[in-house]
């Protein structure tokens, strides 16, 4: 509790360093003077790269110039013209910017229990041991640690917006430690205030309280959801509250069903996975409507069921695409696009080859891109702040490097990005603006003092929870 307390004080042993967050720099990075230039100006111009806007009425482009002001998307246009002292200018050559990725389902406390059950499966495995055994064991200092370690490697690999179910609200503090690592790490960040464990929870109620601390203005970069139940207590709850529910939902479309009659969900609610869903509840769903997350990746390793992606598309609903957590798999979009790519041709494929007429079309790599992005922005419902590189929305870009002897010569841009990319591309990401990565560097963080707070985290609650990792197994 005193850790929690601490820090979210600001000064605390589990806060980033204050200076380092308002200079945009640490030590290091201040010595470089091509960021130290774009930390102190208002005006960015990315000259020369090939942009993937996702915007279907700006287009895309083989060759353009970016420029942003105050945090914004100024114009997108080839040879931009503007005084060169005007501005910062970063050379785009052989470089692809698209917006940031949107993971729309993340339980990011778990960033201190990455791969530590790399063959479990949903049953018995993770609601046994993570859900039941770990979970109860982490005290507020470690849900900061497993929050900012998360999200951090979400910048890294080129993920601006994610949104947190943040399952751990065992006690006010815990809700309050991952509240502020997610603004400590400057990501873009839906905090879906969910449930908890233990006399000291105060969900769903404790959301009021939230509200009035942490969320009494709207132009931040996190905001504020509620993770919803089958329980229409919760859904009422978000709806006096005012913000948008958040349901994980397989097989139980009577109850999905029901929500729906009683006149609880709303346009923009978040429902997640959708897997065994029947097609009435596929219509309440969408005509409610509600977004869908899926994650394909997790959901075929865990044992979740298929993905829901075809059942969405066949309803007229473009899924968004999210990791869920790192406790098995990798958290970057690059796996996840491509495995929902895969999936859903070899679906298609396959019904081909047993004669079935009137196919349903074969998704591309920009359906995956898309997915990834501004349906991804929908889910999370700041599509008017990010998801395309639209003048009018924040810069939330990502600059990835193409010049590698894996991806030369390049033939199709998209393709390039869905089929052969990984994180190791991912160069350059800013937030509102803001360089968070530079060269492939994290800005202003202290690497080692947050991967030494997150390996005592991570120690503390199998500690407590008596668990023995197997590190070579």
């Amino acid at each position: 509790m005193k850790a929690g307390a601490a820090l979210i004080a600001g000064g605390g042993a589990y806060s980033l360093a204050a200076g380092a967050q308002a200079q945009g720099v640490d030590a290091t990075d201040a010595a470089d003077a091509e960021l130290a230039q774009l930390a102190g100006r208002g005006r960015i111009l990315i000259k020369g790269a090939v942009v993937l806007t996702l915007d279907r009425r700006l287009g895309d482009f083989a060759k353009a110039d970016i420029l942003i002001e105050d945090g914004k998307l100024a114009e997108i246009a080839p040879d931009i013209a503007v005084s060169p002292e005007a501005v910062a200018a970063i050379d785009g050559a052989n470089r692809i910017a698209i917006p940031g990725f949107v993971d729309t389902h993340s339980h990011s406390y778990q960033g201190v229990l990455r791969a530590i059950m790399p063959n479990g499966a949903l049953d018995p495995g993770y609601n046994r041991d993570v859900q039941a055994t770990l979970t109860p064991a982490f005290a507020p200092g470690d849900v900061y640690a497993g929050v900012l370690m998360s999200a951090l490697g979400f910048i890294d690999m080129g993920t601006t917006a994610i949104v947190d179910l943040s399952q751990i609200s065992h006690t006010p503090e815990h809700s309050d430690a991952a509240i502020g690592a997610l603004r400590d790490s400057g990501i873009r960040a839906v905090y879906g205030h969910s449930r908890g464990l233990g006399p000291a929870t105060q969900y769903p109620q404790d959301i009021a309280r939230l509200q009035r601390t942490w969320f009494n203005s709207t132009d931040g970069l996190v905001t504020l959801a509620l993770g919803a139940s089958l329980d229409p207590a919760t859904f009422r709850a978000a709806r006096e509250a005012g913000v948008r529910a958040i349901l994980h939902i397989r097989n139980d479309s009577d109850k999905l069903i029901e929500l729906g009659r009683a006149g609880l969900m709303r346009e923009g609610d978040e429902y997640i996975h959708c897997i065994n869903l029947t097609a009435q509840a596929w219509r309440v769903l969408r005509d409610s409507g509600g977004h869908v997350s899926l994650c394909p990746l997790l959901e075929m390793s865990m044992g979740h069921g298929l993905p829901a992606i075809q059942q969405a598309l066949d309803n007229g609903m473009r899924p968004s695409l999210s990791s869920d957590h790192g406790v098995a798999v990798a958290q970057d979009f690059f796996s996840v696009m491509r495995t929902g790519f895969a999936y859903q041709r070899m679906g298609i494929f396959a019904r081909a080859r047993a004669g079935e007429p009137n196919l349903p079309a074969l998704l591309t790599c920009r359906d995956m891109l898309e997915f990834a992005t501004i349906e991804g922005a929908r889910c999370a419902g700041v599509e008017g702040r990010t998801g395309t590189l639209s003048p009018g929305k924040d810069a939330d870009i990502v600059l990835l490097r193409a010049d590698g002897l894996s991806l030369w010569p390049l033939n199709n841009a998209a393709g390039t990005v869905v089929n052969l990319m990984n994180p190791g591309h991912v160069e350059s990401v800013f937030v509102a603006g803001k360089p968070k990565k530079w060269r492939g560097r994290l800005v202003g963080i202290d690497a080692a003092r947050v991967m030494r707070l997150a390996t005592e985290a991570r120690d503390a609650v199998l500690r407590r929870a008596g668990f023995a990792m197997d590190f070579l197994g």
